[in-house]
């Protein structure tokens, strides 16, 4: 009997189910995107009903397109947007407030506040992260101080709080399963990455209870169990990690040394540093990678907020555009030898400068200037802010030759050729670049049986197409030096 997994990858503008076959190949999937919401200037939320109707909705047409037998799923895997904030009610499971997406800078002067009284090196040493908007804690305390009697509520443990993967834990499983797994913890300010649990000094500083807070397991472990009536059988909930930590282990970088970077909404740069958390000193972060067996791998990661949303801004804001994949063909008519800077800090921006109050722009504009060199300029934002992160981890000691990229915008091979060059290090693409789902099925896999260890899932990693960079020294360094010039224009 054949047996597959089932991936739900829940992002922050849509989600997504893929069934994969036991070789790591995508039998059928389905996604849906779902609305944004704006509030205010630098806030992003979602409505939780509309991340879980989309969920459910897309497991059953890729179920149904894969046309198998439910029973013949060993397992399902759930990665999702980190950080992203949910806080619901225990009896009752309704939500208090919207999610508070990762991208939201809503509690910027909060963070200020805390930097101000000295609690930024407590939380690097024990959380691997800075004070920043981003993660969520300070997201926690805000709802709690905004939802009227949330607070009163949350301290008597009738409130409980989760990332996203929380969240679908609790609805898949009838609210029986109030779990994360060590990947997603790592990103809430409140997880102690060396002690592994969730730690009361943090708790104190940021003001949330911790009886709020769900149990952390490991990224391959028992979940709890998806109900009958939702997919049609029970499922097995075997795998559970954040989307950047998934896309590391889809691109089987189990080796330290080894990097991948996703292109989505945002880019995160991953490098695995094995058994030892490396301390940034250049403002990146240290973060958990995965946990297996109890045995947790570390990694040094770079956040850039924005990136397939500046192409989605263009798209949809400017109208710039019909659709993403045009810009592929207006960048070779322009060439990437492009006076024109788009600095997409449209909610700040995220390593290594962490500005907050940063805002987007874009820069030498000339009577010349066209559509084409405007979103060629989006393209190779991406691109520079790469390179910031991949300077800020060599300035940090770290050295690869190769980078392992994947997401929905590296099918531009204009993009990926520019990214190659810029960075002048080789850039290699899977054959499956939707690593993120693919990186949770294996996790769900390896505890369902399917896979005896991380080796095995190694020799299923297959190269698509390899770039070699073909730029001449002082072109790169005249163009990213004139995107460092645009950067500190915004800051």
């Amino acid at each position: 009997m054949s047996r597959y997994l089932l991936a739900i990858d829940q992002g922050t503008t849509s989600s997504r189910a893929i069934v994969f076959s036991q070789d790591g190949h995508a039998v059928a999937s389905a996604q849906k995107e779902f609305v944004q919401h704006f509030p205010q200037d630098g806030w992003v939320e979602h409505d939780p009903n509309d991340i879980w109707s989309s969920t459910l909705d897309v497991c059953r047409d890729a179920i149904a397109k894969a046309e198998i037998d439910v029973l013949n799923l060993a397992g399902i895997g759930i990665t999702n947007q980190r950080e992203t904030t949910l806080v619901w009610d225990r009896e009752t499971g309704n939500l208090i407030y919207n999610a508070i997406v990762w991208q939201d800078r809503r509690t910027a002067d909060v963070c200020e506040k805390l930097k101000l009284q000295g609690f930024e090196e407590l939380v690097v040493q024990k959380t691997g992260l800075l004070i920043d908007p981003y993660f969520s804690a300070t997201k926690i305390s805000w709802i709690l101080d905004h939802v009227e009697g949330a607070r009163v509520k949350a301290e008597q443990g009738l409130l409980a709080f989760g990332t996203v993967d929380s969240f679908l834990l609790w609805k898949l499983t009838g609210g029986r399963s109030h779990k994360t797994d060590a990947t997603n913890a790592s990103r809430t300010s409140l997880f102690n990455i060396y002690s592994q649990e969730w730690d009361e000094e943090l708790l104190a500083a940021f003001n949330v209870p911790l009886v709020m807070l769900p149990e952390v397991l490991d990224s391959s472990d028992d979940f709890g169990v998806a109900e009958a009536e939702l997919l049609g059988a029970s499922v097995p909930i075997y795998g559970v990690a954040g989307d950047q930590q998934a896309a590391l282990v889809g691109q089987a970088c189990f080796q330290p040394g080894m990097a991948k970077s996703t292109y989505g909404t945002g880019c995160f740069l991953m490098l695995n540093t094995g058994d030892k958390a490396v301390r940034s000193e250049n403002r990146l972060l240290t973060t958990i990678a995965y946990r297996l067996d109890g045995k947790t791998t570390y990694a040094v990661e770079g956040s850039i907020f924005i990136a397939g949303a500046a192409i989605q801004w263009l798209r949809d804001g400017l109208k710039l555009i019909g659709c993403a994949s045009e810009a592929e063909a207006l960048a070779r008519d322009s060439g990437s030898d492009n006076p024109v800077y788009l600095v997409p800090a449209f909610t700040g921006l995220g390593a290594p400068y962490w500005d907050p109050h940063a805002r987007g722009a874009i820069h030498g504009l000339t009577r010349d200037t066209g559509i084409a060199d405007i979103v060629t300029a989006g393209l190779q934002s991406v691109c520079y802010q790469t390179k910031d992160l991949v300077r800020a981890m060599q300035n940090d000691g770290a050295s690869y030759k190769a980078l392992r990229i994947d997401g929905g915008m590296v099918v531009n091979n204009w993009l990926v050729q520019f990214l190659a060059d810029i960075l002048n290090v080789t850039v290699d693409r899977p054959k499956i670049t939707e690593t993120t789902a693919l990186g949770v099925a294996y996790l769900a896999g390896l505890k369902a049986g399917l896979y005896k260890d991380l080796d095995e899932i190694s020799a299923l990693w297959t190269c698509e197409q390899r770039f070699e960079p073909n730029m001449q020294p002082d072109t790169r360094d005249r163009l990213y030096s004139g995107w460092l010039d645009a950067v500190e224009r915004v800051r």
